[in-house]
């Protein structure tokens, strides 16, 4: 069963982190939605790059999504994190026990919303306060329950494929990986 993910980008993303996740997902033949967390459907990342996304928040119908996913990057993530109707939707996904990823600074959602209370949780360096109630590991990826989490930009690909293997199994993330010429 085809697995649908929404990946969320709110101006000041980090390029590498929305890409190659949304770019591993779709390899892996996930139907990938980009929501726009802002009221424009184009957003820019960090680094000046724009992207075109599927569909603003407001409009976006989670009904039959599977998975709520975060890229990182400042400060996108803050914009992220303050976002009322997103929190909702993540502490929805939360109570309904429905996989969350979150990489870079963006697991900061995931603690000011109070769900990574006594769970293993990664983030970029020097935001490790804001994962409220985590036992920070420092590792590049972290899976803890339903709540995936990655390091930074240098480990996008490794935790999109982390994805993968969640929502799928194994052998598929290594079937992707293989075929980027990435390894997990």
């Amino acid at each position: 069963m085809k697995k649908n993910i929404a990946v969320h980008l709110a101006e000041g993303f980090e390029e590498i982190e929305a890409v190659s996740i949304i770019d591993v997902l779709r390899r892996a033949e996930f139907d990938v939605k980009i929501i726009s967390a802002t009221n424009n459907s184009e957003v820019t990342g960090n680094h000046g790059i724009t992207i075109r996304t599927d569909v603003l928040f407001k409009d976006f119908d989670y009904e039959d999504t599977d998975m709520i996913v975060l890229p990182g990057g400042m400060p996108g993530a803050k914009h992220l994190k303050e976002h009322a109707g997103l929190r909702e939707k993540v502490l929805d996904f939360d109570k309904k026990e429905k996989p969350i990823g979150a990489i870079c600074a963006a697991p900061m959602v995931l603690g000011a919303a109070g769900i990574l209370e006594n769970k293993n949780a990664t983030c970029y360096p020097g935001f490790e306060d804001e994962l409220k109630g985590a036992n920070v590991t420092g590792n590049e990826v972290e899976v803890d329950g339903k709540i995936i989490t990655g390091k930074g930009p240098g480990v996008a690909i490794k935790f999109a494929l982390q994805i993968v293997e969640f929502l799928t199994d194994g052998k598929t993330a290594d079937e992707v990986a293989t075929k980027m010429i990435a390894t997990r």
